[in-house]
């Protein structure tokens, strides 16, 4: 466990902030699994680089052939890297950004950076990754697909 420690440690020195409005419908994942390794609060002022404290979760994140998280966004920046596979990342212009293995994925927060992962190749996605949310925000909020998604 010391490994993904020093990854959320790092990455926090790294994270911000967004504000972010409320969505309505959700677009469901199929084909994704995830195995926690690190979930950890940093309480406010604890550390000074972390005034206002931060929750830090790191993960591996399997999306399996044919498999997509759904539209989402976060509310604290997101870090990875794809370990393995081929990652095919639109955002909210529904223009595709392609990660391989060994590239990182820097998620910046707030709704106006909504994306979906998906995996359109033939073997399983495997992304290591490290959430820094506000402490009592959930990981990712679901959002409904943008209009250039959906037709």
């Amino acid at each position: 466990m010391r490994r993904p420690l020093r990854s959320v440690l790092a990455a926090m020195v790294l994270a911000g902030s967004v504000a972010v409005p409320g969505w309505a419908h959700a677009t469901p994942s199929e084909g994704l699994s995830g195995v926690t390794w690190v979930d950890i609060e940093i309480p406010p002022n604890l550390l000074p680089f972390v005034p206002d404290g931060v929750h830090a979760v790191a993960r591996e994140i399997t999306i399996d052939p044919g498999g997509t998280t759904g539209w989402h966004y976060h509310d604290g920046p997101v870090l990875g890297i794809v370990r393995s596979g081929t990652l095919t990342h639109p955002g909210a212009d529904c223009e595709p950004v392609i990660y391989n293995a060994g590239e990182v994925i820097d998620e910046p927060a707030g709704a106006d950076h909504m994306h979906v992962g998906r995996n359109i190749g033939t073997v399983p996605v495997v992304l290591d990754v490290v959430y820094l949310t506000p402490i009592g925000a959930p990981l990712f909020e679901d959002v409904p697909a943008p209009a250039c998604a959906t037709g």
